[in-house]
């Protein structure tokens, strides 16, 4: 007897593919990104390719990339930076300052930085006051004019 709901077997191959592995650069690694989020429904973030520890689930990129980079590269999710493996805690450290300057400026609609700094350096004591950062981030960050978002590049 047919059923409606009875779902349709698949098979694992199907699913996924077996691609090589490849050595790929970060500057493909952005570009392939940038072809995947343009493929996106605009209703799903980038995000979604940033896996617990912020590695990027190359199986969503490997039909574009032709193959599974062989290096591993992280991913914020909050800024969509992207950093090679030596740089995973800054990839870490890019969150979770983004996320607490974030709530700063929801809670005191001000921006969490050192007073009189033309740069817009992130003050990290503002933040600690409040308890929105766990610790300080060996990295210096800044406040851009984009969204309030941080970059770890001083500004000129």
């Amino acid at each position: 007897m047919w059923n409606p709901f009875k779902k349709k077997k698949t098979n694992e191959s199907d699913k996924k593919k077996d691609y090589p592995i490849i050595d790929i650069s970060i500057t493909e690694l952005k570009h392939a990104l940038h072809e995947y989020g343009m493929e996106l429904p605009k209703e799903i973030p980038l995000s979604i390719v940033v896996k617990d520890d912020l590695s990027i689930d190359y199986q969503l990129l490997a039909p574009i990339l032709k193959g599974i980079p062989r290096k591993n590269y992280y991913m914020s999710r909050e800024t969509y930076d992207l950093f090679e493996e030596e740089d995973r805690q800054l990839a870490v450290d890019f969150d979770n300052v983004q996320r607490a300057v974030d709530t700063y400026v929801q809670q005191l609609d001000d921006l969490p930085v050192i007073h009189g700094d033309p740069y817009h350096k992130v003050s990290y004591h503002k933040l600690e006051k409040l308890n929105l950062l766990d610790y300080r981030p060996h990295a210096e960050f800044y406040i851009t004019d984009e969204e309030n978002l941080i970059t770890n590049v001083r500004p000129r």
